[in-house]
């Protein structure tokens, strides 16, 4: 009989041996107080997914406060509206603010300074020429604005007596600007034709073979004088000769070597013709002389009102 090896007899006792059960588990029913309480108890994860699922919360702006913006002032008792023709993008409709017979031209306009870019630099002139072909106007500086209706017509109040003065004196007149430009070679070349001293310095310069430094200098300040002194003899006979068709004149500073005259006049509604004939006749009269004649605008050049206001 075959004897058993170590390896068999420790199968045969493992096949012997009962297999270890685990015991089953029981399920415990759980009360509904137990599982309200579950649902209460925050778990890390789950808060950190509803922080990321809460929407911002939306604050309502309101919109910039409004002020009125000024153009001009003129004579009217009774309610006036313009149009959209005011500044802003969408042009802002235009209309006036009463007191007693006085009344501001106004728009609707953002509190704060306002930019003097092109476009509202425009609008500014745009509702003064519109309004002027009915009224006479006292036009404003650019960018006044008051806070409310009831501040413009504070202003109005407190200066009623120096506005009704002033549109006394603009009734019925109208601005128009004349520029006058020169061709400063031509001129020259008249001059050294005319003035002897110049001729003969020039001619001097032009036969020199050395050095001419001091001619030079000579010449320089002889041709400046004379220029000087034609510009002056050609301004004096303009405004001269425009006079009985206007009413004032102010002269500004010229812009740019070219140009000898810079100057507005204040002229009556019944004298426009005339002013106009006279101006084309001294174009006429001076072949080196370029007449650039603007007009009519509202008296700007004659009407200084400006405001030191508070910033809102």
């Amino acid at each position: 009989m075959a004897k058993k090896t170590p390896a068999a007899r420790a199968k045969k006792r493992a096949a012997k041996k009962p297999a270890r059960r685990r015991p089953a588990r029981t399920a415990v029913a759980k009360s509904p107080r137990a599982e309200a309480a579950r649902a209460r108890t925050p778990h890390a994860p789950e808060r950190k997914a509803a922080i990321r699922d809460v929407a911002p919360a939306v604050v309502a702006t309101e919109p910039p406060a409004k002020g009125r913006y000024v153009y001009c002032i003129i004579r009217s008792d009774h309610a006036l509206n313009f149009g959209p023709i005011g500044i802003g993008d969408e042009p802002a409709p235009v209309y006036a603010v009463r007191c007693d017979d006085l009344s501001a031209v106004v728009s609707d306009s953002p509190l704060g300074v306002l930019d003097p870019t092109r476009d509202n630099v425009l609008a500014h002139q745009r509702v003064n020429e519109t309004v002027m072909r009915e009224y006479t106007v006292l036009p404003m500086s650019f960018g006044t604005v008051f806070k409310t209706r009831d501040d413009v017509t504070a202003f109005l109040k407190s200066a009623y007596r120096a506005f009704s003065d002033v549109l006394d004196k603009m009734e019925n007149k109208l601005e128009f600007g004349l520029k006058v430009l020169w061709d400063r070679d031509a001129v020259i070349r008249e001059i050294e034709e005319e003035d002897e001293d110049i001729h003969r310095l020039k001619t001097e310069i032009a036969a020199q073979k050395g050095s001419t430094y001091f001619a030079r200098m000579q010449y320089g300040r002889l041709i400046d004088a004379a220029l000087q002194s034609r510009s002056e003899r050609y301004v004096a006979e303009i405004f001269e000769r425009l006079r009985d068709v206007s009413v004032a004149a102010r002269s500004n500073k010229p812009i740019g070597d070219r140009m000898i005259l810079n100057a507005a006049f204040l002229v009556s509604r019944d004298a426009e013709e005339a002013f106009d004939s006279r101006v084309k006749q001294l174009g006429g009269k001076h072949s080196m002389l370029t007449f650039r004649y603007t007009g009519p605008w509202p008296p700007y050049n004659f009407v200084n009102i400006r405001l030191k206001l508070e910033r809102a």
